[in-house]
């Protein structure tokens, strides 16, 4: 029985999937693209200051170990031999950066992540009183904004008519690129400068550890990223696909800790896994696939053609459409990226892409902020209990807005409340946040091609919620559809890997590729009325703006007297009140 299986299942591709919340390891069939297994493991972020992200690098390749291993131990358990596992592709959370030292495979920081606002419930990284910095073994994560300080001094360095920085990179000085992380590692942590002066220290983003932990670390671990996660870095030049001597000199990062920079598709090294794990039986597979997890899922939705689009729900939103084989330079707030290069000597393909930084966390917040869910399903319920959030808007700009308005200083707002307003409206609220922002991006996306589009194709963990994609469909009012199998991000990085020159047991070519059965949804009001909510969530949007300035620091000196007005305020009624007790004669 286990015989025939084998010869049936024929070569398999295993995929690292490498995200914020979670990591998983999966293996597909490379003939029919059938997830055969797969295995995840959840991870923290550490939220040590109000604004800062980050995770342990150890924890992050820890999990991909463990993934390997349990998904290895349940292919065993269905007869699958893992040595028909030909090949592994890597696909992983962009832009959070990790520097750590060559010599002894020890990071040197956290990986320094994205923003996002924590929760009482998140959990928070122990900080000595008066730190600076949190202990060292993290990385930033995509979501970080400790850095905009950073940014607003380096902007004032750009000429205002010569953004040589998006001009070279796609991308808007921001927070939310490695660059600015990297250099605040730079300025801030001692461990880290003191490896780049004595030649130990590595860059990367979230791939580059990996890779270069699993093909052996610092026993001969090779150092190197991709074009799609170095694109995200905003040091590297997308027209010449190189690190930018004139970037590197602008943002004062030593070009000699940057990883070398290949195509998504081709061996990079093979498997070197430590043998007290049971993954060893994985030692000597080529890791030859990787992609930015928004890349790999546009190649994992097949979207080859210029004008297909995609967009992922997850934590955030991230609306890419293939621009084909020219760059194409937003008018409207979107960033220019490069999509994918699948091989060494193979064209690269560019993308328009629009983020939504909040889509998924806003499901999480409503749970672990103000508990009006148990679980994050439960909102499916709620919604459709009342199937209108009866005039209740919902921006959860919680970090600041980002595609198409790139707003730092906005701040969620709830508007529209009346004394009937419930946690049902709000439910339905938040979901319809998800699809305003969807919809804003599209609208931005179609004005830069020119061409609208006729559907849009969606994965994630969100599109699992019915409401979710029938709202989708109304308020885009264009067809919303729906891959059957939704790991397409797992599978686009499996499908490099297995398609890389040397493996070749993935065909790429358009007969060859297999045919996914889609679920669709059809906008379900009319026009008219999908206009008017849309009108009216840009109303609140508009409303969110303008709270934060970074003179009025959110997590700064909690006395009174910081606000000199209230400080004036008090001294001076004590001094009425105490002269008013000495007059009267009370004691």
């Amino acid at each position: 029985m286990a015989a025939t299986k084998k010869a049936v299942l024929g070569p398999l591709v295993g995929a690292v999937d490498q995200g914020t919340s979670s990591t998983r390891f999966l293996v597909f069939n490379s003939k029919t693209a059938e997830l055969l297994s797969h295995h995840q493991v959840e991870i923290k972020q550490e939220f040590p200051r109000e604004g800062w992200v980050e995770q342990d690098p150890k924890e992050i390749l820890q999990s991909v170990y463990e993934c390997i291993e349990k998904t290895c131990e349940k292919l065993g358990q269905l007869n699958i031999d893992i040595s028909n596992i030909k090949a592994i592709g890597v696909s992983n959370q962009r832009e959070t950066t990790v520097v750590w030292d060559k010599l002894t495979g020890e990071p040197l920081y956290n990986a320094v992540a994205a923003p996002v606002s924590p929760g009482p419930s998140d959990p928070v990284a122990v900080v000595p009183s008066g730190s600076s910095v949190p202990a060292a073994g993290t990385s930033s994560v995509w979501l970080d904004l400790r850095t905009q300080s950073t940014v607003e001094n380096l902007s004032k360095r750009i000429p205002g008519n010569n953004n040589f920085v998006k001009s070279k990179t796609g991308l808007p000085l921001s927070t939310y690129f490695s660059a600015v992380k990297l250099r605040w590692l730079l300025d801030n942590v001692r461990k880290v400068q003191k490896a780049v002066e004595e030649d130990r220290a590595l860059f990367g983003t979230i791939d580059s550890w990996l890779i270069w932990s699993l093909t052996g670390g610092a026993n001969g671990g090779v150092h190197c990223t991709d074009v799609t996660n170095a694109s995200r870095t905003m040091l590297f030049n997308i027209h010449s696909l190189e690190w930018d001597k004139e970037l590197c000199e602008f943002f004062e990062i030593p070009m000699k800790v940057l990883p070398n920079v290949r195509s998504s598709s081709e061996i990079y090294g093979l498997m070197k896994i430590s043998h007290s794990l049971k993954a060893g039986a994985l030692e000597g597979v080529p890791i030859s696939g990787c992609l930015g997890d928004q890349s790999a899922a546009l190649v994992g939705q097949m979207c080859f053609q210029d004008g297909q689009a995609k967009n992922t729900y997850g934590t955030g939103c991230f609306l890419l459409c293939n621009t084909g084989r020219k760059c194409v330079f937003s008018e409207h707030g979107l960033l220019t990226t490069v999509a994918y290069k699948l091989g060494r000597d193979k064209p690269v393909y560019y993308a328009l892409e629009g983020s939504v930084a909040i889509a998924g966390a806003v499901i999480r917040w409503l749970r672990d902020n103000l508990g009006i869910i148990q679980t994050s399903e439960e909102i499916e319920k709620l919604a459709k209990e009342v199937g209108t959030s009866y005039g209740c808007y919902f921006v959860p700009a919680f970090s600041g807005l980002y595609a198409p308005y790139w707003e730092p200083s906005a701040r969620g707002i709830i508007c529209g409340l009346t004394q009937f307003t419930n946690k049902c409206h709000i439910a339905f609220a938040a979901l319809e946040a998800v699809c305003f922002q969807t919809r804003e991006i599209l609208d931005a996306m179609n004005r830069d091609c020119g061409i609208p589009l006729s559907h849009l194709q969606v994965d994630g963990g969100m599109t699992n919620n019915k409401i979710l994609m029938q709202l989708q469909a109304d308020i885009l009012y264009i067809p919303v559809v729906k891959p059957s199998m939704p790991e397409t991000t797992a599978l686009g990085a499996a499908m490099a890997a297995g398609a890389a020159e040397g493996v070749g047991v993935w065909s790429l070519e358009p007969e060859d590729l297999s045919a996914v059965t889609m679920e669709r949804f059809e906008p379900q009001i009319n026009a008219e009325e999908s206009e008017i909510r849309y009108s009216t969530w840009k109303k609140a949007v508009m409303k969110s703006m303008g709270w934060v300035t970074t003179q009025s620091s959110e997590s700064g000196d909690p006395s009174i007297f910081c606000s000199l007005p209230l400080g004036f305020f008090i001294v001076s009624s004590m001094v009425m009140l105490i002269g008013a007790r000495y007059i009267s004669g009370i004691p």
